[in-house]
């Protein structure tokens, strides 16, 4: 699926689709840093909701994963595994995504999952733990710090903006972005299986560099409920957290990808996070170069390395 970041290369209407997935197969140099520790099992979390379910491995201090549109927990994989032995690491899986049941029809994706990792974190006794999202993941650990601030201690968006819209410019509103999320949802709905392959196929060319990578994408979103996909990316095209960053007391880093080959360069990526993150004090914006889309798996060494340096500021 198209992502809104080929906007600064691509026609608007070919840049209307936002994916987040990745298998994270390039992940083993990482992971053997840890590989002498004893392994800890994985659980699901007895919390229920029929908006998301909880994976939860290790042991320590939390930390929260939220994946993306149209994908599965897996995107975090490599970086659960890597953080298991020093970490409590909780991976949140999406309703409607990646082959998971969606019963909600066509009513609202985003509000309801803020509100639902809320009542997790409380129900499951975290304390303030560190919540990492990709993508429309990072716009719901912002969302949920604006909303719940005693519940989060810090957040890290990972290619993720604030308002994804803004992609179409400094201008971009919620209201002009409409017309191209409903025209973005309305596509979702109406292709056919094999035209909706060839599209998240193609779309998955500008999201990582990996081959592996795309394939998982292009698997996922096969497999993520139409409908959920429609009105999740409706949702992330029209809503804006900007109005509520200035207020924001709550520790973000936000991390976001540039690539000379096919992707983002530098100086647009730098100035568009930026412009789009000026108003949330103490912000700290990393760039990592030489990654699309998805950074865990394009550059998982250096992605690696930021989230511990994050972790242990």
């Amino acid at each position: 699926m198209l992502h809104l970041r080929h906007v600064v290369a691509r026609p608007i209407l070919r840049a209307v689709c936002l994916a987040s997935a990745s298998l994270l197969v390039a992940g083993s140099a990482v992971l053997a840093v840890r590989a002498e520790a004893a392994p800890v099992p994985a659980v699901q979390s007895a919390f229920t909701s029929d908006r998301l379910s909880v994976e939860v491995v290790g042991s320590g201090p939390d930390v929260v994963l939220i994946p993306g549109l149209a994908s599965s927990r897996e995107v975090w994989r490599a970086e659960a595994e890597r953080l298991k032995a020093t970490h409590r690491v909780h991976l949140v899986q999406l309703a409607g995504f990646a082959g998971e049941p969606w019963s909600h029809g066509d009513g609202p994706f985003i509000e309801p999952v803020v509100a639902e990792l809320a009542r997790y974190i409380r129900e499951a006794g975290l304390e303030r733990p560190a919540v990492i999202g990709h993508s429309m993941g990072g716009l719901s650990a912002v969302l949920l710090a604006q909303a719940e601030p005693e519940l989060v201690g810090k957040v890290m968006s990972v290619d993720s903006l604030p308002f994804f819209s803004a992609m179409f410019g400094p201008q971009a509103t919620p209201e002009s972005a409409r017309p191209f999320a409903a025209q973005a949802a309305a596509g979702i709905l109406a292709a056919d299986a094999a035209s909706f392959r060839a599209q998240q196929a193609q779309g998955a060319t500008g999201l990582a560099r990996d081959p592996a990578t795309r394939e998982a994408i292009v698997g996922w979103s096969m497999a993520t409920d139409r409908q959920a996909m429609a009105t999740a990316m409706s949702e992330v095209m029209t809503t804006d957290a900007r109005p509520g960053l200035a207020a924001m007391t709550t520790p973000v880093w936000a991390v976001y990808a540039s690539d000379a080959d096919g992707g983002a360069p530098a100086a647009m990526a730098d100035a568009v996070w930026s412009r789009e993150y000026a108003s949330l004090p103490g912000v700290r914006l990393i760039r990592v170069d030489g990654a699309r889309h998805f950074i865990m798996a394009d550059q998982s060494a250096r992605f690696a390395e930021v989230v511990d340096q994050f972790l242990a500021d």
